[in-house]
């Protein structure tokens, strides 16, 4: 089975589960190690007690007879002649007794008949020559003991173990409460949308903080649905009007003009109301390219200043012989370094600033567009003497479709559709720079736009 078909709660158990048993595999291999350690120096000092009366014995009265050992001792006292004046030793043993004189003091295990014994010798020196004591003990004592302490360990740890897993497992789960309450409330919030919003724990925990940054998503999303949902409902309402006026204009010209020159100028309106639809589908299309582009641009400041001078240009000839005077400067020597904006999204951004000083005083006035660097980038400003904005209007002014309904400077309405200081916005947020309007009523607009090097 797969691990990501596996809830979280199973893994959390699991992985818990086979840490313990790891651990509890170590934990057991180290303790019997000791117990065994310690078992064999228990065999060791029982072997020590055995033949300690008979070295006290020999070692101070060595021609006295040592007497019988207690009962269930192996052991065998043998004189410097080789006779055994003590010998409870198994057969299997006995017959190598001269083997076991043999060797030193170290305890060894020796085995015989498939019977394993822990046999060490004691010497005692005495006048007659040196006594040779050999004490044994049966391993399977040793086995035995061993063998319980292995299987006590095995049961006592997979307890621990099954224990370890059932209290992770509930652990877990209560662990995964919130979260089975914030995925019911997401599935509840999904069947029937609302201003609700995920619940928020008590504990200041990961999971809560989980649900303030969904709660900070879904308001994000919803923010936007709605922003989507008027852009739509605006957008619809700028496109019925020209529409509207474009066919009833074709149908006056169709029914009620009755000169070429009539018709003409029923068509040249309609012309007018068609040119106005165009560039408003043209600002939708622009202000959608600008949402659904991720990637900034690229452009060096020699590109921009020469984007600066064609955008004045292009001013220049929507006005014509009027009295309108659109300069520009550039205060920057020649530069390789690079922004992040391309150069017709700049041009876009210098041809919107003027449009709009245009359309807001087209009759006479001056627009200065400049650039320049500051610390961290690019100034342009665009400076226009058409009376500026209405104080009320200014925090609304990069809103889509958002006009002016009372200009300072006293003139209509503008007609635009309302999107270019917005594409302007789009544009300079996705290179990261930033957009102020400083508002001058009753003399004119600064717009400033600052763009970073890259």
């Amino acid at each position: 089975m797969r691990l990501n078909r596996l809830g979280i709660r199973a893994r959390i158990t699991g992985g818990s589960l086979l840490i313990a048993i790891v651990i509890s595999a170590i934990a057991g291999i180290i303790i019997q190690n000791q117990v065994a350690h310690i078992v064999y120096d228990g065999e060791l000092s029982v072997l020590a007690s055995i033949a300690a009366p008979y070295r006290q014995l020999l070692g101070t009265e060595p021609t006295q007879e040592p007497d019988a050992p207690g009962s269930g001792e192996d052991v065998a006292v043998v004189s410097p002649t080789g006779v055994a004046k003590v010998d409870t030793l198994p057969a299997a043993l006995r017959e190598k007794l001269p083997e076991l004189l043999k060797s030193d003091t170290h305890a060894r295990t020796v085995t015989t008949d498939g019977v394993d014994y822990l046999v060490q010798n004691s010497f005692v020196v005495t006048p007659q020559g040196v006594w040779t004591i050999i004490a044994a003990r049966n391993g399977d004592a040793q086995l035995t003991v061993l063998n319980s302490v292995t299987w006590l360990l095995v049961v006592a740890l997979a307890i621990i173990n099954l224990g370890f897993g059932a209290a992770s497992w509930f652990i877990g789960t209560a662990a995964l409460n919130p979260v089975n309450r914030l995925r019911r409330s997401a599935e509840e919030l999904a069947a029937a949308p609302g201003h609700e919003l995920l619940p928020v724990g008590a504990a200041d925990d990961e999971i809560a903080q989980l649900a303030r940054t969904l709660n900070e998503l879904i308001r994000e999303l919803r923010v936007s649905a709605d922003r989507e949902r008027q852009v739509v409902s605006d957008a619809s309402h700028e496109l019925r009007t020209p529409l509207a006026i474009l066919q009833t204009k074709l149908e006056l010209a169709q029914s009620q003009a009755t000169t070429l020159a009539q018709m003409r100028r029923e068509v040249s309106s309609a012309q007018e109301t068609l040119h106005r639809l165009s560039a408003l589908a043209t600002s939708l299309l622009e202000l959608s390219r600008i949402d659904a582009q991720s990637a900034r641009g690229s452009a060096t400041v020699d590109e921009l200043v020469t984007e600066l001078a064609d955008a004045a240009d292009r001013g220049r000839m929507r006005v014509g012989g009027g009295a309108v005077e659109i300069d520009f400067s550039a205060e920057l020597p020649p530069d390789h370094r690079t922004v992040a904006v391309a150069a017709h999204d700049f041009g876009r951004i210098c041809d919107n600033l003027v449009n709009n000083a245009l359309t807001a005083r087209p009759e006479a006035g001056r627009i200065e567009l400049s650039l320049h660097e500051v610390p961290a980038g690019i100034l342009l400003a665009v400076d226009d003497e058409a009376g500026g904005m209405e104080e009320a209007f200014v925090p609304h002014a990069f809103d889509r479709f958002a006009r002016d309904p009372h200009p300072v400077s006293g003139t209509a309405p503008p007609s635009g559709a309302g999107l270019g200081l917005p594409i302007v916005s789009g544009i300079v947020q996705l290179a990261s720079g930033t957009v102020r309007l400083v508002n001058r009523p009753g003399e004119g607009l600064r717009v400033e736009v600052e763009l970073p090097f890259e």
